[in-house]
């Protein structure tokens, strides 16, 4: 799992790997960001990454597999992430636009709080992910695993669920606009919470 080191800026925001501080308080974003790509498309596996807050632009992560690494508040546009494998990641309060995760295998992970906007995570499995409190537009999770994940009290709008494994999936409290489940077996998810 990826070490939490304060960034010595004294901003409370985490220092991202290899550097002392955090990205915000980089002096030159752009090489920070050509370091941390670097070293992600050079290696298939990568363990421990704290690459929070950072912009990827454009960047191919297929095919790579991800293990405890910290992408918090970071930015993602037209990334492409098809085919990946990850564990223990968090992607909490990240910015999704035009990314491609499908036929991913995602599991032990949150999203918590993220934007998603127009992304594909069809034939994926997305197994014990965490969307709480996410803004999900324009998304299909189409023909996907995703067994006891949450979406509690998340934005849904104009998203896919077609013909997808939702056994214990909560989505009490999510708000739902043109939200399609079509060949879902929705009545093995969660739509409300429980009165005790």
């Amino acid at each position: 799992m990826f070490n939490f080191i304060p960034c010595v800026a004294g901003c409370g925001r985490p220092a991202i790997s290899g550097s002392n501080i955090c990205f915000v308080h980089q002096a030159n974003q752009k090489r920070e960001i050509e370091r941390l790509v670097g070293h992600i498309t050079e290696n298939e596996t990568v363990k421990d990454l704290n690459a929070a807050g950072v912009n990827f632009d454009g960047i191919n992560f297929s095919g790579k597999h991800f293990y405890g690494c910290n992408f918090r508040e970071a930015h993602f546009n037209k990334c492409v992430f098809s085919g990946s494998f990850m564990r223990m990641s968090f992607f909490d309060f990240a910015d999704f636009t035009d990314c491609d995760f499908s036929k991913s295998d995602l599991q032990f992970m949150s999203f918590a709080g993220a934007k998603i906007n127009n992304c594909s995570f069809e034939g994926s499995e997305l197994v014990h992910l965490n969307f709480l409190g996410a803004a999900i537009y324009k998304t299909s999770f189409s023909n996907s695993n995703l067994y006891n994940s949450r979406f509690i009290n998340t934005d849904l709008e104009e998203v896919k669920f077609v013909d997808c494994n939702v056994k214990r999936v909560n989505y009490a409290s999510a708000r739902q606009k043109d939200v399609l489940f079509k060949s879902s077996n929705t009545a093995e998810a969660i739509f409300e919470l429980e009165k005790i």
